[in-house]
């Protein structure tokens, strides 16, 4: 049983409908992912903490974009596996509410560093004389908490609102993991509270991010017309295209999947479903080898360590 009239005691998880016959080997690919994530990921935040020549505000940053992508990926991989290895549909009440929670406050989390991140090559470009003065450890410690802070506190009333509600529908989600939207289309009693509230809560943080980043690139393009070279034009946005592709890779199936969340209600599970997992499951794994390939010292780090570990030799960080 699901749900009662005094509450509701677990939801159902979905993987893909249809294809349950063929959830092994469904999650070959899942599961290729996730290593993927940890270990990209790892490698990238180990690269920079042990390279004395990467301890820059930049690399700082994007050490703070692998923590969040690993979080988010830790915070689908329990229910995710469940689904598609056991064949364990039912989550309790409370383990769907703090999943929900976690998945937001750490997508809350990557959308704030991509905007520091923006705005750090905003500074590079735009005012690089001020860039060491401006961007101190004291300031980079400071956004790492406000980061932290606003993904955490901004996101908690949503499960506390939600936690007293009763269902109206049947209890089946979409996915294989807890959405705000989805869980929330089945609380009639906490739908406008809750709606109105995380309304406020992506306008304000995911929303905003993006619009500042929007704004910093506007500014970095007015400032690259006016360099005197195509060559110094092409160095100056050559250092933005890793973070132009990893913005575009969060942002475009997020967007997507809250249209068809809120706007597409009678569209088939075969859309619903693939977006969710494409915006939950790809960038995390993706992110850290787009700055691994196109970052040319930490290309040059992994490809030294690689070599290191192939043959025993040292190799020159000159070379």
């Amino acid at each position: 049983m699901n749900g009662t009239g005094d509450g509701f005691l677990s939801f159902v998880l979905v993987g893909i409908p249809g294809l349950e016959h063929l959830y092994f080997w469904i999650s070959i690919p899942f599961h290729f992912l996730y290593i993927l994530t940890v270990f990209a990921n790892c490698t990238l935040i180990f690269i920079i903490r042990s390279d004395a020549s990467l301890q820059t505000p930049m690399h700082a940053f994007l050490a703070m974009l692998a923590m969040a992508d690993l979080c988010l990926s830790f915070s689908t991989l329990p229910t995710v596996l469940g689904v598609f290895w056991f064949h364990s549909l039912e989550l309790p009440s409370t383990a769907c509410l703090v999943q929900m929670y976690l998945i937001h406050s750490f997508s809350v989390m990557e959308s704030s560093t991509l905007l520091a991140m923006a705005y750090d090559r905003f500074v590079a470009i735009c005012n690089p004389l001020r860039y060491s003065s401006i961007f101190t450890n004291s300031l980079i410690t400071k956004i790492g908490l406000v980061t932290v802070t606003r993904g955490l506190v901004l996101l908690l009333p949503i499960p506390v609102l939600l936690s007293g509600s009763t269902p109206c529908k049947s209890m089946v989600l979409s996915h294989a993991f807890c959405l705000h939207p989805d869980v929330t289309r089945l609380l009639c009693s906490a739908y406008k509270t809750t709606n109105v509230y995380s309304i406020f809560a992506v306008l304000s943080t995911m929303g905003l991010d993006a619009l500042l980043i929007i704004l910093s690139y506007v500014l970095i393009l007015k400032a690259v017309c006016h360099f005197g070279s195509m060559t110094e034009r092409w160095k100056a946005l050559h250092t933005c295209v890793c973070h132009i592709c990893v913005v575009l890779l969060f942002y475009m199936p997020m967007i997507s999947l809250s249209i068809i969340h809120r706007y597409g209600a009678y569209l088939p599970q075969n859309i619903h479903v693939p977006m969710a997992y494409l915006h939950f499951l790809l960038p995390p794994a993706l992110n850290p080898i787009i700055y691994g390939i196109k970052t040319r010292p930490i290309h040059r780090r992994i490809v030294q360590k690689i070599r290191r570990l192939t043959t025993g030799i040292e190799v020159s960080t000159y070379e």
